[in-house]
């Protein structure tokens, strides 16, 4: 008979769904060669395939991470986001598919192999900080390292270097009541990298962060995950995490895949009306000049940098179809971007008209979106295939680095 490897953590898929199966969840590295049976394979990085039912609902999945990259999944509440981190940490077992991490076989339903959740490897930084409240900021760090079986001094000199990594350094000596929002999501940062994951997945994990917050960490995490070379799971509903922190992007709805690729093109030229909607910022990518993008065909986009950027590295240009004025000729005056389009669609969104325009370049500025008043569009007298001007003031368009994605 082969083996079946179970641990006390695991459930049968009826337990809740909304994700609190994940807290408190702490990080150990996984043997070298886990109970089960893993076979050393030509692939590596993180190959997933899974159909896991709960109640009425079925999640049902293929995904592969290459190592160093991130995968970003986006997709409303309910989709079944939380669902997949719950099936990548052993916390619920699919009844069909396999999960595989380089020659690491962590489920495979096929043989009876389910390896538990302490020994898969996986770091997992959550919605909130979630961190040991008896325990300083340096402990917190020092936690996994320890659990892992390395001794206390070297334990806490590699906890030291990873708060310093994640701009923390100062604050090893405070206790979590005595950190900011920020501050404390920092820490749990550091402490899930610390104990060297296999697997690392970010579940929402700028969504409990204020306004005030949340750039910052996203410019951190961008520096971080650009660092390191695991594989790498980011669960948001907010488009903007993907194009700042995602290599590819997957969009799920009810349980299915309705679309998966790069991110770029998948945010900038969505195939389904679903990932439209849920895009619904403009996206143009290039290189970063200072205050501006510069597109492979050498256009220069004007706007704020939100993030800090690297001159010549990844950056885009992001902008809301409702910052977009339509001009028949090129304008002058205030809006110091003018893109030259050709209108390919209209229609309704609320009590607007959203257009759809697509230069004729084939990189990264290709397709753009446009929000304006039924009355404009009667007065432009716009019809598909007419070439006009999308314009948008430099104060409209925030600059965000971003992945090679």
């Amino acid at each position: 008979m082969p083996d079946r490897i179970d641990g006390p953590d695991r459930t049968d898929g009826s337990g809740p769904t909304d994700g609190s199966e994940l807290a408190g969840y702490a990080t150990v590295p996984y043997p070298a060669n886990p109970p089960g049976g893993g076979e050393a394979r030509e692939e590596s990085g993180l190959v997933a395939e899974v159909r896991l039912r709960r109640g009425d609902f079925t999640l049902e999945l293929a995904c592969r991470v290459p190592p160093g990259e991130v995968l970003a999944v986006l997709g409303p509440n309910g989709a079944g986001k939380s669902t997949l981190l719950t099936a990548l940490t052993g916390s619920v077992r699919p009844e069909h598919g396999g999960i595989r991490l380089a020659d690491h076989t962590w489920l495979d339903t096929r043989r009876r192999i389910d390896v538990p959740t302490h020994r898969r490897g996986v770091g997992l930084l959550a919605q909130r900080a979630m961190l040991f409240p008896h325990l300083t900021a340096l402990d917190n760090v020092a936690f996994g390292i320890r659990a892992s079986g390395v001794r206390r001094k070297p334990a806490r000199r590699a906890a030291l270097e990873w708060l310093r990594r994640t701009e923390t350094g100062d604050l090893g000596d405070r206790e979590p009541s005595e950190l900011s929002g920020g501050q404390a999501q920092r820490v749990a940062l550091a402490r899930a990298l610390a104990a060297e994951p296999e697997l690392l997945l970010l579940d929402e994990p700028l969504s409990a962060l204020d306004v005030a917050a949340a750039p910052a960490m996203r410019g951190l995490l961008h520096r971080v995950l650009g660092q390191q070379r695991r594989p790498c799971v980011l669960v948001t509903h907010d488009v903007l995490d993907a194009v700042v922190l995602a290599d590819r992007v997957l969009v799920l709805d009810r349980g299915a895949v309705v679309e998966q690729g790069s991110t770029h093109r998948v945010l900038s030229r969505p195939r389904t009306a679903f990932t439209a909607r849920i895009a619904g910022l403009n996206l143009i990518t290039g290189t970063a000049t200072g205050e501006t993008v510069r597109t492979p065909r050498g256009r220069a986009l004007h706007g704020s940098v939100v993030e800090p950027t690297t001159p010549g590295e990844p950056a885009a240009a992001v902008f809301p179809p409702t910052a977009v004025a339509v001009h028949p000729h090129a304008p002058e005056g205030s809006p110091r971007n003018a893109i030259p389009v050709r209108v390919v669609g209209m229609e309704p969104r609320g009590d607007a008209i959203r257009l759809r325009g697509e230069t004729d370049s084939p990189d990264s500025e290709a397709a753009l979106a446009a929000d304006i008043t039924p009355a404009a569009v009667a007065e432009l007298g716009l019809r598909i295939g007419d070439e006009v001007f999308f314009a948008v003031k430099a104060t409209e368009v925030a600059i965000h680095p971003v992945s090679g994605g």
